[in-house]
């Protein structure tokens, strides 16, 4: 039997796909219509397209390993040199020169709303099926849910107003839904969806089989982000509810770990490859198959620099992961962290630090860079160091002190008072805000994390005055003089913009 799944995309792209890995859902026959009498006859065709919609995460161009282009690269983290390079649109990220015809950007919109169409189609067809078992059709429906809202908050922080679509829509849908949808309303929706999810019968934690999937602790972390972001860039009038919002949907996240204190489990352990799959600290990854050609990780090969084997068998003719200097001279003395995240390359070519924190050089992995590596999407110091956040706006500064230390702590740093006597630290890191901004750059580089931080840190303005208060020295051939007001936001693509240039216009600063 051939099951036909293409779904329409959502208001502003129309990308088709197939939400399942089952080789009969590749089988199309018509690229505008989808078969529902043939598509969702079983709970077992439903866990098809469910797994359809995470293995859409696996995307070069969604929010997996590869998606450093869109967050770090924005940063003030990591770079390249090479502005010549895929006609230069890479380097437009970190140059601040990203123009609306960039094709790498369009490909982060049309995979993150492929995402969301893979869980329209869920949502708006699991009711033809019957399940004997009730519960069984509450976890795929919070796992939809989830899995949505992740990529609109993704959606909501990168663009501003974004297309807000919720059911599948055909052809005939697309005009009337071809919008931009204000922000407060996009953040109602997250809420909206993850809540549902919390009310369900997921697990507080993932484990064996189940790793990679929704968990309570995973949806009670981003909706404790979500309610943090809203806090700092939306409406000020709710400041005080959305963190304490905040606050406590992260105490239930963290509350459930089955851990003591985080000293207890080493740094370089959260990301080894021999023990992912029991390691406490990790909420959600996405898993990955060492060996295998499909399904294996590329991010230890990628960021090794030529004339290295720290990460992988790999062979590398390039410069890997490159860092900025702003980042290394941002590590504190003695700081491990350091030593494990990141190395010299010293090449007669290349002479430069490269991203050594996620290795896999192991027989296993192969000389064909074939590793093992998950990619960590939330981990428990994230939901720490979002605490030491909350608790610092909160007027919580003992609170906030105390988990910033425990972080400090398990990566063998001085406490918070006693960094305070150090005079460079105390220079650098003048408020707790400041601190805490700077124990997440260090902890979680590379992890994708240090644009949405400095987006949920600064305000437009004083994240334009931060930028230009660095050296350009320490950022190569991208001009930092680029930075302004406009990229706070990035572009609609151009071909979403000319659908409808009153409905879907145009971010400011951009043509």
């Amino acid at each position: 039997m051939k099951k036909n799944i293409i779904i329409s995309m959502s208001a502003a792209l129309l990308a088709l796909y197939m939400p399942s890995c089952k080789k009969d859902f590749l089988d199309q026959k018509n690229p505008n219509a989808i078969e529902l009498d043939e598509s969702f006859r079983s709970p077992s065709d439903v866990l098809s397209a469910v797994n359809g919609i995470y293995q859409s995460l696996r995307s070069s161009n969604n929010i997996g390993e590869n998606s450093g282009l869109w967050t770090d690269e924005r940063s003030d983290d990591t770079g390249r040199n090479d502005n010549q390079s895929n006609a230069g649109e890479p380097f437009q990220f970190g140059d601040f020169s990203i123009l609306p015809s960039n094709t790498y950007l369009k490909s982060h919109w049309v995979s993150l709303y492929g995402t969301i169409s893979r869980a329209n189609v869920v949502l708006s067809n699991i009711d033809q099926v019957t399940f004997s078992d009730p519960a069984q059709k509450q976890q795929y429906i919070a796992e939809a849910k989830f899995l949505r809202a992740v990529m609109y908050f993704h959606l909501v922080r990168m663009w501003g107003d974004v297309p807000l679509v919720t059911k599948q829509l055909s052809y005939a849908d697309v005009p009337a839904n071809t919008f931009r949808e204000k922000e407060a309303k996009v953040y109602d929706q997250i809420v909206a969806d993850l809540k549902d999810a919390l009310n369900s019968n997921l697990p507080d934690l993932q484990s064996g089989t189940g790793l990679g999937r929704a968990s309570k602790a995973a949806i009670n972390t981003t909706l404790g982000q979500v309610y943090l972001t809203m806090a700092t860039t939306q409406d000020q009038a709710n400041r005080a509810t959305n963190l304490n919002n905040a606050k406590n949907y992260l105490l239930a996240a963290y509350n459930v770990r089955k851990f003591g204190a985080l000293i207890t489990i080493p740094y370089a352990d959260v990301f080894d490859v021999t023990k992912k799959a029991t390691n406490q600290e990790i909420i959600w990854q996405i898993v990955n198959k060492q060996g295998d050609p499909t399904y294996s990780s590329s991010i230890a090969a990628n960021n090794q620099a030529k004339g290295e084997n720290i990460n992988s068998l790999v062979t590398s003719s390039g410069v890997g992961g490159n860092v900025t200097p702003d980042l290394i001279k941002d590590y504190e003395v003695n700081d491990p962290r350091m030593a494990f995240s990141v190395k010299f390359a010293n090449d007669p070519i290349v002479k430069d630090y490269f991203i050594t924190k996620f290795r896999d050089a192991s027989a296993g992995a192969s000389n064909l860079g074939y590793g093992g590596n998950d990619w960590i999407l939330i981990r428990y110091a994230d939901v720490i160091l979002m605490l030491a956040e909350v608790s610092n706006y909160l007027g919580d500064t003992g609170g906030a002190i105390s988990y910033l230390n425990m972080v400090r702590a398990r990566a063998g740093m001085p406490d918070y008072a006693t960094s305070l006597n150090n005079a460079m630290y105390a220079s650098k890191y003048p408020t707790l805000r400041l601190a805490i901004l700077h124990e997440r750059r260090v902890e979680l580089a590379f992890e994708h994390h240090r644009w949405f931080d400095l987006l949920r840190t600064f305000s437009t303005d004083e994240l334009v005055a931060f930028f230009k208060s660095k050296s350009q020295a320490n950022f190569g051939i991208a001009k930092l003089a680029n930075f302004s007001t406009k990229d706070r936001y990035f572009p609609i693509p151009f071909d979403e913009y000319k659908l409808n240039p009153d409905k879907m216009y145009q971010n400011p600063g951009y043509k």
